[in-house]
């Protein structure tokens, strides 16, 4: 059996506590934003890729769109479908693997959000697999919005730092960072306790980007047009111009 990568030991047993972290906090501004996007049409179809503890499919569920939730995670799967039942939602959530979606042009948009897969795959080219999964998932004039690490910020900032600040009592810590200029990947100690109190140490690494590699991934793909903007958690805009003080990148990517 193959060895558990660390992002599918991160999530495992850990839906409650995940839905505490700050980074996950956001979700009514983050709607509004793909609300604004979508122009308000509730016929269209939403894919939420790696969507966790389903906050974004929920809330946008309950705001009348067809949303379909994938997750590596069986845990934060059941997470999710508690909390759909708790909402008396009937909602579709699935267990799959973001680089081998079983969609074709089945979908008018699809969101991926919080590093929902990518880029914490092990290798560039995994990365790549989901970008193209979601691609082939989407319809002719679909849409993809999604954040992702921003590749400019490490340049001129301490990843580690910035966890740390952001951190609350309670929360995932991460240290021992090390930035590696060579492939922009971070790698770093995350600590936290999960769901049953269990206290667990990984060694993790996640992927930046800088935003003209993924206006040329994304245009690869066959997109026609792609806008990068700064992601502020929860007040995400076309307004927020892209800058190093930004961890996280915005992408809207249009067929």
């Amino acid at each position: 059996m193959n060895k558990k990568q660390w992002y599918e030991s991160l999530f495992e047993n850990y839906g409650q506590k995940y839905d505490n972290e700050i980074f996950t906090q956001g979700t009514l501004g983050e709607c509004d934003f793909i609300e604004s996007e979508l122009k308000y049409n509730t016929l269209l179809h939403i894919l939420d890729v790696g969507c966790g503890t389903g906050r974004h499919t929920i809330e946008l569920t309950k705001r009348g769109y067809s949303v379909t939730g994938i997750d590596l995670s069986e845990t934060q799967l059941k997470r999710a479908k508690e909390k759909a039942g708790n909402n008396n939602l009937t909602i579709d959530f699935q267990q799959q693997d973001a680089r081998k979606l079983t969609f074709n042009s089945e979908f008018d948009i699809a969101i991926m959000l919080c590093e929902g897969g990518f880029p914490l795959m092990e290798t560039d080219e995994m990365n790549f697999e989901i970008l193209k999964s979601v691609t082939k998932s989407l319809r002719a004039h679909g849409k993809f919005i999604f954040t992702t690490l921003n590749g400019l910020f490490p340049l001129y900032h301490s990843v580690e730092e910035f966890c740390a600040s952001a951190s609350q009592d309670g929360n995932a810590t991460y240290r021992s960072n090390t930035f590696d200029l060579m492939t922009f990947r971070d790698h770093n100690t995350t600590e936290f306790e999960d769901d049953f109190g269990n206290r667990k140490i990984l060694e993790c690494n996640e992927r930046y980007y800088v935003p003209s590699e993924i206006t040329w991934l994304l245009k690869s793909l066959g997109y026609s047009k792609v806008d990068i903007f700064g992601a502020k958690l929860g007040e995400f805009s076309r307004n927020h111009t892209l800058t190093t003080e930004d961890f996280e990148m915005l992408v809207i990517a249009e067929k």
